[in-house]
């Protein structure tokens, strides 16, 4: 047996518990490849930490922990030691590993280790236990088959693979859940949370790879209007609170810090480019300043954990589940004085996978993830008419910009008025675009003409919900919304200047 302390580590009942579940499934014997589930907060690191030392002391076998990011090396690492794990880590400084190295336990991540094994300067024969911390990360996949017949277990918040080619189901054998977010919550483990949604014009983002572009993010998120709901949203719900603000892009970051640091707030922005050193000072300062506003993109969403953290803003929509999960888990610690916290919703997110503390069928999810996928590709093409590109631009001080012509004429229908109100509440919501865009007749004027296609598309839902409508009368009454949107806007822009003048 391994040289491994017989210290017990505190754990609470749920960690036993799964502890029991895993290694029952470890003792029937065979290639045995397990996921555990259990949410941001409750204490991955220790379980899998644990399994280790009880695994070390069982068998003549070592055990290895793949992680992603250099930080959770670290905290990985760390968190062995206390439990008695004498550990290596093996990181870009470790050239070699001999087949007769005294450690029986490594923390590697995983290009690291990848090159190592291709270069044949490691030799992974001797590993009877693969610990994969984050397994819904895609890039672990390619070394599973490099461990022979090690057993291996994966770690995750949200057993949904990121990548939707490679599902998760593929790789492992078995889901084990542990406790859900509600239970840790009402068993006091997690901090309960205090949540505001704001319904957030977001039509105009446009999906890329995996997730919205960042290009259309910071063009919304950016402009004055979200601005300013932002800083409304933080000074009604976690005004003084030590806040952390996630972006989807470093421009908005930047933005977002400068609103609040010329309000007066303590804000400071950190993104992947900021360097290492500049990072760990900005965090200690998060740290230990009281009501601090960090703004961040790209970071903090794992091997990140501060609990005096007391209010998350998503300035963002993200098509992400796990995204989702992490993002909101950074303030779900729970401290003595902190029972609750706040989570400010800017990007309808909740509306696409529910409150964060809301149950979750992960065993659904795990089974038939093309599934799951496929419910949320739908919703997203479902949602109301995506705006062409650059129009968010042309109407930065306006927060809503589409209209659902569908709905509005269900709704007027429902409520016995007549099909023409559709296409009038759709004007006047055009002519306020141009009227609070611009500054003088002729910049409103010009600002009409960049809303010809939406028009044209507006008509075409309106006519589809009437059923039966000719080319000719389609026709007229694009001229007619376009004859009546440049009168109205002139109009509003005169009363606007007599305003201006009187004041």
């Amino acid at each position: 047996m391994a040289n491994v302390s017989n210290q017990n580590p505190t754990l609470y009942p749920y960690q036993y518990n799964a502890l029991t579940q895993i290694f029952e499934k470890l003792q029937t014997g065979g290639e045995q490849r397990l996921l555990f589930q259990l949410p941001t907060g409750g204490g991955k690191t220790m379980i899998f930490s644990e399994i280790s030392r009880r695994f070390l002391a069982m068998r003549e076998q070592k055990v290895i922990v793949l992680t992603h990011r250099v930080e959770l090396c670290n905290q990985t690492s760390q968190t062995l030691k206390k439990l008695g794990i004498k550990n290596r880590v093996i990181n870009s400084s470790v050239k070699r590993v001999k087949s007769n190295d005294r450690y029986d336990c490594y923390v590697a991540m995983v290009e690291t280790l990848n090159n190592r094994i291709e270069s044949g300067d490691i030799d992974v024969t001797g590993i009877g236990l693969v610990i994969i911390d984050e397994a819904h990360h895609h890039s672990f996949h390619k070394l599973l088959e490099k461990f022979g017949d090690a057993a291996i277990i994966g770690v995750t918040a949200t057993p949904l693979s990121s990548d939707a080619a490679m599902p998760l189901n593929s790789y492992y054998q078995e889901l084990i859940i542990g406790e859900s977010i509600e239970e840790l919550i009402s068993s006091g483990f997690l901090a309960k949370p205090l949540i505001w949604r704001y319904d957030v014009e977001i039509s105009s983002l446009q999906t890329g790879s995996g997730d919205f572009t960042v290009s259309t993010s910071d063009e919304l998120y950016s402009s004055p209007a979200m601005l300013d709901l932002l800083k409304q949203a933080y000074e009604s719900h976690a005004k003084g609170k030590k806040t952390l603000i996630f972006n989807n892009g470093i421009f908005t970051s930047k933005n977002v810090c400068q609103l609040f640091t010329d309000a007066g707030y303590p804000a400071k922005h950190l993104d992947n480019q900021t360097s290492a050193a500049e990072r760990a000072e900005i965090l200690e300062w998060f740290k230990r300043t009281k009501g601090a506003i960090l703004s961040s993109v790209s970071i903090l969403t794992t091997g990140f954990d501060e609990p005096t953290i007391q209010a998350v803003i998503l300035n963002r929509a993200t098509t992400s589940l796990t995204l989702y999960h992490q993002m909101i888990g950074r303030g779900s610690r729970r401290l003595p004085k902190k029972k609750t916290f706040a989570i400010i919703d800017l990007g309808n997110n909740a509306e696409r996978f529910g409150d964060w503390h809301k149950p979750v069928d992960w065993q659904d999810i795990f089974n038939n993830p093309e599934a799951y996928q496929s419910m949320l590709n739908t919703q997203l093409e479902n949602n109301v008419h995506a705006m062409p590109a650059g129009m968010r631009s042309k109407f930065p001080n306006s927060l809503e910009i589409t209209f659902d012509v569908q709905e509005a004429y269900r709704l007027a229908i429902e409520d016995k008025k007549k099909p023409k109100t559709v296409m009038r509440n759709s004007l006047r919501q055009h002519v306020m675009m141009c009227v609070d865009n611009a500054d003088t007749i002729s910049e409103a004027i010009e600002l009409t003409k960049e809303l010809d296609k939406e028009i044209i598309w507006r008509v075409k839902q309106y006519t589809k919900c009437l059923g039966r409508a000719t080319p000719n009368y389609k026709e007229w009454l694009i001229q007619d919304y376009k004859s009546k949107l440049n009168i109205l806007v002139q109009k509003m822009m005169r009363r606007k200047e007599l305003v201006r003048l009187a004041s």
